[in-house]
């Protein structure tokens, strides 16, 4: 009997962006991530397209973009004139954004599509370090303003058909995100941080873990240790829920190290 060959499964990437446009102008404080983001590409295949779940972006609904060319978004501030120019001339995918758009609705979870929004730095930072060519089509989806952890999970389940059609899903966040705390403590040892990534990593990773228990753990998140100290608002933690969803399995560690003094990891299904 003939063997069926079947495709593998896209992989799923939940990665810190970092902070605003500083990986891109050389900040020292982003070494170590430039360096995971430049060498984690080759292990993710050459994927079709790239769907992107980003802090940066909140709506009451779940928002997909879906223009042919998507501008870009300078959505931070006070930085170097160069932060408002840099390039990323990547395209939109309006047929994939129309797919997700399906997805969703047939998963119960409301959806729009959105054909003016642009691509904010949650995409085009870490994209421009991971695939300079900009030459793989991008869809980016909003978080739910809600900020409700389960919902986010289900977003991402209802996004799983998608991983047999070799698009790469990115979670852009951050798994440490205190602002106040970055530019206070530099370098210090901060034990509130490294403990919630502590939490976090065994939340994502301990194989012992059934999927159930670690949902459970990722919905009652702010009962982690220092979990509000470590985001005191859960935007770029909520990411990771979406990815979660899409795969409901156990995560590899590929990143534990520090952006700006502080610890931070990133995950890969």
């Amino acid at each position: 009997m003939k063997n069926i060959e079947t495709n593998p499964l896209s992989p799923i990437l939940f990665l810190p962006h970092g902070g605003g446009p500083l990986p891109l102008l050389g900040d020292k404080g982003h070494v170590e991530m430039n360096e995971f983001l430049q060498t984690i590409t080759p292990s993710l295949g050459r994927p079709s397209a790239i769907l992107v779940i980003s802090a940066h972006w909140e709506t009451d609904i779940v928002t997909i973009t879906s223009g042919e060319a998507p501008s870009l978004i300078y959505d931070y501030y006070g930085f170097p004139e160069e932060s408002y120019e840099i390039k990323y001339p990547v395209a939109g995918q309006p047929e994939l954004a129309r797919k997700i758009h399906h997805l969703l609705q047939d998963a119960g979870v409301d959806a729009k599509l959105d054909d003016n929004r642009g691509f904010d730095h949650g995409l085009f930072v870490p994209l421009k370090m991971m695939f300079p060519e900009a030459d793989i089509p991008c869809v980016q989806i909003s978080l739910l303003n809600s900020l409700d952890s389960a919902s986010h999970i289900q977003i991402g389940e209802a996004l799983s058909a998608l991983r047999n059609d070799n698009v790469l899903i990115i979670g852009s966040g951050f798994s440490f995100h205190n602002l106040r705390a970055f530019f206070k403590d530099g370098n210090q040892p901060d034990e509130k941080n490294e403990e919630f990534e502590r939490w976090l990593i065994d939340t994502c990773v301990n194989e012992k873990l059934t999927s159930k228990q670690r949902a459970q753990r990722l919905i009652s998140w702010e009962e982690a240790p220092s979990a509000r100290y470590c985001h005191p608002r859960e935007e770029h933690l909520l990411p990771l829920h979406v990815c979660y969803g899409v795969t409901s399995s156990v995560a590899k560690l590929v990143f534990d190290g520090k952006i700006m003094g502080k610890k931070a990891s990133a995950f890969l299904w």
